[in-house]
């Protein structure tokens, strides 16, 4: 059962990877300053660093490795929010989703405007 359950997560933190690399050009071709890392090859979904600012001092970093999923906003040096795990990857589909909509820039933390 744990040999299962452990390759479970390796599929998701690839599909994570790929997800992240794929925000990351999304949002830099609507002009937000966005950066994805890969750990490794960058094909092996080992993990991966996301860096958006999306304006006004307002950061978020997601960070998912084989070690665990975390979602950190801070404004100007200071942790605003932080989640880990499904809660952080809801933020990341709330990122997305924003995108789409072309609101990404605000004013408020993500965490706090829905």
């Amino acid at each position: 059962m744990f040999p299962r359950l452990a390759e479970h997560y390796r599929s998701v933190v690839e599909d994570l990877v790929m997800s992240l690399q794929a925000l990351a050009s999304s949002l830099q071709s609507a002009g937000v300053t966005a950066t994805c890392y890969s750990c490794g090859d960058g094909g092996d979904g080992h993990g991966a660093s996301f860096v958006a600012d999306i304006g006004d001092g307002h950061i978020v970093r997601f960070l998912v490795s084989d070690f665990g999923i975390n979602w950190v906003e801070s404004r100007n040096g200071r942790e605003l929010v932080k989640l880990e795990g499904a809660e952080a990857i809801q933020e990341l589909q709330r990122m997305a989703e924003l995108a789409q909509q072309g609101q990404v820039c605000g004013e408020q933390s993500l965490a706090q405007a829905g």
